[in-house]
């Protein structure tokens, strides 16, 4: 009886999964607009818009340097796909966009995103430039509950989908956070198809 449960709440949570990402994609094709016009500072501290980004199909994910998991795990797994890729890796934007502005300088940017792969982009700014794009693509960031009201160890919680932006910056869909490797990988290629 125990596996049986196992396995039906094994399969709804693939199923949520899916959901999910189905209702995302679908508020891309005429819902809600997920994306739009940002103004930022990348990791070498020059002003990027998403304007610079239009030309490749990219990988986006939202989080910030003292997140203490989910960061750091998906940005792993972004290079183990940036391996699995090859040649192919090239062809693609990797943007990584703090939500943490008050501690993210394009220094520590520059320095956190340095240990994973060539190619990623750090990019962070005032606290409104980084609410603007929260907003524009409906990303959740809010500081956890701190019981003893740190200011400089607080974490917080945030989206863990990567977005995945055709040429142009025109929203597709997510890879979940901690999603299979062969399905994230197979839906970049599919992007990279696309666009």
């Amino acid at each position: 009886m125990l596996v049986v449960a196992i396995g039906v709440a094994g399969m709804m949570l693939e199923w949520y999964k899916g959901e999910m990402n189905n209702q995302m994609v679908q508020a891309g094709k005429g819902g809600v607009q997920i994306g739009g016009p940002f103004t930022l500072t990348d990791h070498n501290g020059k002003t990027v818009t998403e304007q610079d980004f239009k030309d490749k199909p990219s990988l986006l994910f939202f989080g910030y340097t003292f997140c203490p998991d989910v960061c750091p795990t998906t940005l792993a797994e972004m290079t183990l796909w940036v391996e699995d890729l090859g040649d192919d890796a090239k062809k693609l934007n990797y943007i990584f966009v703090s939500v943490d502005p008050g501690r993210d300088t394009p220094e520590s940017m520059k320095e956190y995103v340095s240990v994973f792969f060539d190619g990623l982009t750090g990019l962070t700014g005032t606290r409104e430039q980084i609410d603007a794009v929260a907003k524009a693509f409906r990303v959740y960031a809010k500081r956890a509950e701190d019981e003893d009201g740190d200011t400089e160890t607080y974490v917080l919680d945030h989206t863990a989908s990567v977005y995945l932006m055709k040429k142009n910056n025109v929203f597709t869909g997510t890879i979940s956070y901690g999603e299979e490797h062969e399905s994230a990988v197979g839906k970049i290629r599919k992007l990279l198809a696309s666009s």
